[in-house]
């Protein structure tokens, strides 16, 4: 898992280190210092935690003047034990909320179990961003993790969507496919 790094390529757009509005604001990093770990295995320096002791992200890009960010994740989602989704939605999601974004993006293939437990911070985080129209999606969740996902039934808050060349991508026309997805579903 030490080899699987954030996706890097927009950090000339975006860095959250460099964001006043991030709560990952002024973080330093090194590339050599391997402390973090998911269970038994180191995972690159440079995830952000948030308070999950089996879930990591980083925050690729946050454009507040359209009102969506992205985030990538790498881990377990553990929502039976740890709790995740509320440390997520406390810790991250709502600082972003409140400056404004509406519109989440979470990059979920390197999330390779989840454990679901009750519902409640994903209809909150729901309704949170459908009061500014917005919505959130997981993109390109393992086959094998989306069962308890699915199973949870989460999905009626949270689509999982594919998107198989996202890094081929600029994050405004990643976001501009997103919202068009959830355009045509509102449309019927």
């Amino acid at each position: 898992m030490q080899n699987i790094e954030p996706y890097d390529n927009w950090q000339y757009l975006y860095t959250s280190e460099e964001d006043e509005r991030s709560p990952f604001y002024g973080r330093e990093y090194s590339e050599f210092e391997f402390s973090n770990t998911i269970y038994n295995y180191y995972i690159h320096p440079l995830w952000d935690e948030f308070g999950s002791r089996t879930l990591y992200l980083k925050v690729l890009m946050a454009d507040y003047d359209s009102g969506y960010m992205i985030m990538e994740l790498i881990g377990e989602w553990n929502d039976a034990i740890e709790n995740d989704i509320m440390t997520l939605k406390r810790e991250v999601v709502d600082l972003f909320i409140q400056s404004g974004i509406s519109k989440f993006i979470l990059i979920v293939e390197n999330v390779l179990n989840f454990h679901s437990s009750d519902d409640c911070y994903y209809q909150e985080w729901f309704e949170d961003v459908n009061e500014n129209e917005g919505w959130i999606a997981l993109v390109n969740m393992p086959d094998a993790t989306q069962y308890d996902f699915l199973n949870a039934r989460l999905d009626n808050y949270i689509p999982l969507l594919q998107i198989e060349n996202w890094r081929t991508m600029r994050p405004d026309f990643l976001f501009q496919q997103v919202d068009n997805l959830f355009v045509k579903k509102l449309n019927g």
